[in-house]
């Protein structure tokens, strides 16, 4: 059955944005030529859905004819069918053979009013849908294929009536059920490690424009330990200007520090270095620095082992700007002489303070951040006078940072962070801006695969693994 067929989608959206109390820390916004691909991608799921359509078999009785049609078939993504059907004479005879039938004037209209729903996730709350085949047309094949034109009237009216009973409830059916499946893979609130949490869920529903469709997020981190203890985010609120991409994700400083005060709160920011860990030379330098404590306390201690234990004493916070982004750190060090069999003895203790570089990247749908360190200071906690005597440990206390440190934090880094976007729906040709108070990443999205094959992965119970790595 060959089908000419205007097919409209339709995301309807509150056209006012719903204020909130809370500011967003993550922002998305999906350009007109990011919603053309979804509309072109949703068109193509809608017509293998509608390729589902059954026909029940007609039966009757149309003069001296008998006739009955079975086996109604849509075999292809344009809604063409091979309609079967056996016709049966009262004089005996008997005949099959193919209909091949067209419809005309067919029009599909579908309206997708996307929303919150109670827990923050994004869902397709309601359809509306409107379906009219104007006309039918139907050349029998078969031995007889001419005689049987005439009833062709009598059977198209039938099968246009079904039609147009079956297409709403398919395309009912496929939003609110198979598609808000795929919406279900998007993440709300989740696990990132085994110290924190994510929170992406929609502050208000979402808003239309006549160029976009945009998303605000709570875009905050979580200590697992304990859920309530979160930061409150006083960061400005980013703006999206830009609509050249597909796709725009935004992310103010809030979402950033909301993660390192998370794993400050989680413990994570402790480190101790000897041993294996401690350079050598930096290991000779200290003992020489510490030569008249380590007289004072206990010459036995000259050859015990010297070690440095770190930890952040704050939580660290992010810096924003059209230049770049860093992060500061402000640490607490001790240095310690670890005699064998007793315990460690403190020789001395300084503040560090530091600033970190902050390289943001995406792959997939998976933000990173690389770090470099930019300053180093110490300072002693015991005199000023102890702070010159610093000076010479300066240099290979950074060095040291940046050869054991560094690396350790952006090997754990560098998998990242899961942006809000439903399973097999990536990230491609990404470019990162930066603005004051928050980041914007600009991209252009992949499918991995045609909508079906997502939600069948989904109903599978199959995860998007490519995103953990």
């Amino acid at each position: 059955m060959g089908v000419y067929a205007t097919a409209t989608i339709i995301f309807l959206l509150p056209l006012v944005a719903k204020m909130t109390e809370i500011p967003p820390g993550c922002k998305i916004r999906i350009t007109s030529k990011g919603l053309e691909m979804l509309k072109y991608e949703t068109q193509k799921f809608v017509e293998q859905e509608l390729g589902n359509i059954t026909m029940p078999e007609m039966h009757g009785k149309e003069g001296r004819f008998q006739y009955s049609i079975t086996d109604v078939k849509i075999t292809e993504l344009n809604l063409t069918a091979d309609l079967i059907y056996d016709v049966e004479l009262s004089s005996s005879y008997y005949d099959e053979g193919p209909i091949n039938a067209s419809a005309e004037g067919v029009n599909i209209h579908t309206a997708l009013d996307l929303a919150k729903d109670e827990f923050g996730r994004l869902k397709i709350s309601n359809v509306t849908c409107g379906a009219s085949i104007a006309k039918m047309r139907a050349k029998f094949g078969g031995t007889l294929g001419r005689v049987y034109d005439f009833v062709a009237t009598f059977l198209t009216t039938g099968m246009r009536f079904i039609l147009n009973q079956q297409i709403c409830p398919s395309l009912n059916h496929a939003a609110l059920v198979l598609i808000n499946q795929l919406l279900e893979t998007i993440p709300v609130r989740a696990e990132v490690d085994k110290y924190v949490g994510i929170d992406y869920s929609l502050l208000s529903d979402p808003v239309v424009t006549g160029t976009s469709l945009d998303m605000d997020f709570r875009g905050m981190f979580y200590d697992l330990q304990n859920e309530k203890d979160t930061l409150v985010n006083y960061a400005v609120n980013p703006v999206v200007r830009e609509y050249d991409r597909m796709i725009y994700l935004a992310l103010s400083e809030y979402f950033f520090d909301s993660g390192l005060y998370s794993y400050f709160k989680g413990g994570v920011f402790r480190m101790h270095i000897s041993n294996d860990r401690m350079p050598k030379d930096l290991e000779m330098l200290l003992r020489t620095t510490y030569f008249g404590a380590i007289m004072m306390l206990n010459p036995a201690l000259m050859e015990a082992p010297i070690s440095l234990e770190l930890e952040v004493t704050s939580a660290p916070t992010s810096t924003i700007k059209t230049s770049g982004a860093s992060v500061a750190v402000h640490s607490g060090v001790r240095v310690l002489a670890l005699p064998p069999g007793k315990a460690p003895v403190q020789l001395s203790s300084m503040t560090m303070e530091s600033k970190f570089n902050a390289k943001v990247s995406m792959r997939g749908k998976r933000l990173s951040i690389h770090l470099d360190l930019r300053r180093f200071k110490i300072f002693s906690n015991q005199s000023a006078l102890e702070s010159l005597a610093l000076i010479p440990l300066q240099a290979p206390l950074k060095t040291m940072l940046q050869i054991t440190v560094v690396p350790l934090i952006n090997n754990y880094t560098k998998r990242g962070v899961r942006i809000p976007l439903p399973d097999g729906i990536d990230f491609i040709e990404e470019v990162v801006e930066y603005h004051n108070g928050y980041i914007i990443v600009g991209a252009n999205l992949h499918f991995r695969s045609g909508l079906k094959e997502l939600i069948e992965r989904k109903q599978a119970g199959e995860s998007d693994n490519a995103d953990e790595h």
